[in-house]
């Protein structure tokens, strides 16, 4: 069957004056798009109402542009939501060689370097596509500069052959650089219309659009758009990782065992496993051995991020830069986080070691994401597909109900893996664990049972103190349950940060993002008005976890959404605020995931026979635990990397 026949119907729809996009997050339908096209020899006026439900929450935008005969912008206007907590209110209007840009109250002139196309993110669909139509008129550059801020990169990267009703279609593979922070994938058809989305939403999640009649391919989509993303980052990072023994000699070595530092240590890694440890007067360095020289640094295991959700694939060098070698993925879609998992594991790709916890939600409006369970069967079902998938652990997510939680953590006890997760609406973390949960996500469902019950707000204390009895009591109930919590403290930190307190003085890191995903940072934050309520609640925060470690609770390190690879260290720095010694935040970053994780045996620790995987800092982090973010060498499974590369193939100042 010829392209053009496969396609006629498609083709038809979207070269008519209205255009339609089915939008899913996590694979899961969730709205529409809906876009008026009005065609004159000047040039297109395209309107666009676009609007989802994400978790309860509505995401409506309206946008409209306006192009001249050749595809190039004259105007662009943009107002609604792009997340649940993030809103756009832009305006650019071209005349001659400069541009009007307006964003919220503030009005800037302009004067792009072409070339150069309007774009305010991934939202609207068919904005996209006429980006990529601008790129191919005029002679696909390697860079186009976007007006409000930015610039992308777009390539051709093949065609595949996607099955639609009655018979299948060849379509254009196109990756786009930096529109979204990172890359995104996108297919045409014949007639150079998108049908086809693979990107990210304002919030970072995974996020989706197809044209009528595309809708049974999504899963194929995800897939290939994971697996083709992960061969473009290797290609554009050629030869990352130096393969082959070395040692590692004069640092000073803390090794995630919470003993005392060894001073002028060596390291011996051969075949991807550490062969020697001790001082160096000690351990001698095999003939020819290739010898890194560490003195004046700190040796450490590879850092782990217990709440990640590698929702894209240039998060995979950005974990590795900023020295996290093992992340948990706590809640992604099966079919990209299994093609992310696999090409690392097959050496394809570049980034940290990725275990994987499936997550599992209730039915209705606010679920999240395909596996849904509204019954204990379907539950049960879940962890089955699974444990058949290689998942490491199971995930709970909010809406589930007493009987299907009961009936999860049952089967995946059956299957030998541990439950983490939400606590479900309705539910409280004792109701969590006293239903089998081993481990519990956020802080914040602690806080919840903690806080004063009796409390009356008032202006100068809006937020509910703690309790001291109901904290030590949940406190001590964990503790005696062996439940593992995962505090994602750095994420609230953004949340709870006022609006008006520049976001680089709470993490430093995001002076060197790029700028879509700076961008969204710098959105975040509450009104002054808000700003003495969000600080006592963060106070709070820490007092829990302070509370738990003091109680013995079992406390990992993991960021959640936050800013990758930089979160990490701040999580650990909050725990010292929150009472850790540094020592005792690094085991929360290093052995203790791995023992939770059921591998102390294989990793966690600089101990002989266990994989290699280890960071050099400058500095001294049991004197001052920001120094782990100075990560100057980063080995993972024996492969030696140089931070700085890996930084700037993801758009970040290293």
């Amino acid at each position: 069957m010829s392209l053009l026949l496969a396609l006629s119907s498609a083709a038809a729809l979207q070269g008519a004056d209205t255009v339609h996009y089915r939008l899913y997050k996590f694979e899961r339908a969730v709205g529409e798009e809906r876009d008026s096209i009005v065609r004159s020899p000047a040039g297109d006026t395209t309107r666009t109402h676009f609007q989802f439900s994400d978790r309860g929450t509505a995401v409506p935008l309206e946008a409209t542009l306006v192009t001249a005969a050749d595809g190039t912008p004259s105007a662009l206007t943009a107002r609604g939501r792009t997340s649940r907590s993030s809103g756009i209110d832009v305006s650019i209007a071209v005349s001659g060689a400069g541009a009007v840009v307006r964003r919220g109250a503030d009005t800037l002139r302009a004067t792009p370097s072409a070339p150069w196309f309007t774009s305010v993110g991934y939202s609207p669909v068919i904005g996209q596509e006429a980006l990529v139509r601008y790129w191919l008129d005029h002679g696909r550059p390697r860079r186009i500069s976007l007006l409000p801020a930015g610039g992308v990169t777009i390539t051709e990267r093949g065609l595949d052959t996607v099955p639609v009703a009655g018979g299948t279609a060849v379509l254009r593979r196109i990756g786009v650089r930096d529109l979204v922070c990172g890359r995104e994938t996108l297919w045409l058809d014949s007639g150079r219309h998108l049908v086809a989305l693979v990107t990210r939403d304002a919030e970072f999640d995974h996020f989706e659009a197809l044209a009528d009649g595309f809708e049974p391919a999504l899963a194929a989509f995800v897939r290939r758009a994971a697996a083709d993303e992960m061969s473009e980052l290797a290609e554009l990072n050629p030869g990352a990782g130096t393969p082959g023994d070395f040692a590692l000699v004069g640092g000073t070595l803390v090794d995630g065992t919470g003993r005392a530092p060894l001073r002028d240590a060596t390291v011996i890694v051969r075949g991807g496993r550490i062969a020697a440890v001790g001082p160096r007067s000690r351990v001698r360095v095999p003939r020819g051995m290739p010898q890194v020289n560490a003195r004046g640094r700190t040796v450490m295991p590879g850092l782990w991020d217990m709440h990640a959700h590698a929702e894209q694939v240039d998060w995979g060098p950005l974990y590795l830069a900023a020295g996290v070698t093992t992340v948990r993925d706590v809640g992604n879609e099966m079919d990209f986080i299994v093609a992310m998992r696999d090409a690392l594991r097959r050496g394809r790709g570049i980034g940290p070691r990725i275990l994987t916890a499936g997550v599992i939600d209730g039915g209705g409006r606010n679920a999240i994401g395909l596996d849904t369970a509204a019954t204990p069967e379907d539950g049960a079902r879940l962890v089955d597909d699974y444990v058949a998938a290689g998942f490491d652990q199971i995930k709970v997510y909010s809406s589930l109900t007493p009987p299907v939680l009961a009936a999860i953590v049952a089967e995946a006890h059956r299957k030998h893996l541990t439950v983490t997760g939400h606590i479900p609406t309705g539910m409280t973390v004792y109701d969590g664990v006293n239903a089998g949960m081993d481990q519990v996500n956020h802080v914040s469902y602690i806080y919840d049972v903690a806080r004063d019950s009796a409390f009356r707000r008032s202006a100068e204390h809006p937020v509910a103190p703690l309790d001291s009895a109901r904290l030590e009591r949940v406190a001590a109930f964990l503790a005696g349950h062996h439940t593992v919590v995962d505090p994602t403290v750095a994420l609230y930190e953004q949340f709870f940060r006022p609006a008006d307190v520049a976001a680089t003085s709470v993490e430093p890191g995001i002076a060197k993002l790029p700028p879509p995903l700076a961008a969204q940072f710098a959105g975040l934050g509450v009104p002054a008005a808000a700003a003495a309520g969000a600080r006592q609640r963060f106070e709070a925060l820490l007092a829990v976890v302070r509370a738990l470690h003091r109680a013995g609770v079992t406390i990992v390190a993991g960021t959640d959404q936050a800013v990758p690879g930089y979160s990490l260290h701040r999580e650990m720095e909050l725990y010292v605020k929150a009472g850790f010694t540094p020592m005792e935040a690094i085991e929360a970053a290093t052995s203790v995931p791995a023992r939770v994780m059921g591998l102390l045996a294989e990793s966690g620790t600089v101990e002989p026979g266990k994989r290699a995987d280890l960071i050099v800092v400058d500095g001294d982090p049991l004197t001052r635990i920001a120094d782990t973010r100075n990560v100057r060498l980063v080995v993972a499974n024996g492969r030696r990397y140089d931070p700085a590369p890996l930084w700037r193939s993801v758009g970040f100042e290293p």
